[in-house]
């Protein structure tokens, strides 16, 4: 245990977090997504877990990782099949944190399923969360903290 740092982040996911950069895309996904094969083609190579709640790992995250204030899809969903302006409440839960996060309103960016899983091999690494319902996969873009931010 360590002061000040959310205890859901264990050291493997700790060690990642630390040596991502800028623009490094974060996968936080639920338990359907094919989160192992993804994070093998991951510039990790694998994958990272978190038995929690969507909603709680990524509070957990957010509490040490800044989203990219650079790009517009700094925070991103998987949009539902059928249904890109449906948001589950999983969804619902994840924005919030966001929000929190952030201090002011930051919206999602819906992203097709196909997409998605595109984008994801494309990252960072992916960390799989415990949560069981649909749709609770979510991607973040590492942004920067200014030289004078304590």
């Amino acid at each position: 245990m360590l002061k000040g740092i959310n205890p859901l982040l264990n050291a493997d996911v700790l060690q990642a977090l630390r040596a991502m950069g800028h623009g490094d895309d974060l996968i936080i996904a639920d338990t359907n997504f094919p989160s192992d094969s993804v994070a093998r083609q991951t510039a990790l190579g694998r994958l990272l877990r978190i038995d929690a709640s969507a909603a709680e790992v990524v509070k957990a995250v957010l509490s040490l990782y800044p989203l990219d204030t650079f790009v517009d899809d700094a925070a991103a969903r998987m949009e539902i099949v059928g249904k890109p302006d449906e948001i589950p409440p999983v969804q619902k839960e994840v924005q919030k944190e966001i929000d929190a996060a952030e201090g002011k309103s930051w919206p999602m960016l819906p992203v097709e399923r196909y997409a998605f899983y595109e984008r994801a091999k494309q990252a960072y690494c992916v960390i799989q969360t415990g949560e069981r319902r649909f749709y609770g996969c979510f991607a973040f873009r590492k942004g920067v903290i200014p030289p004078d931010a304590e």
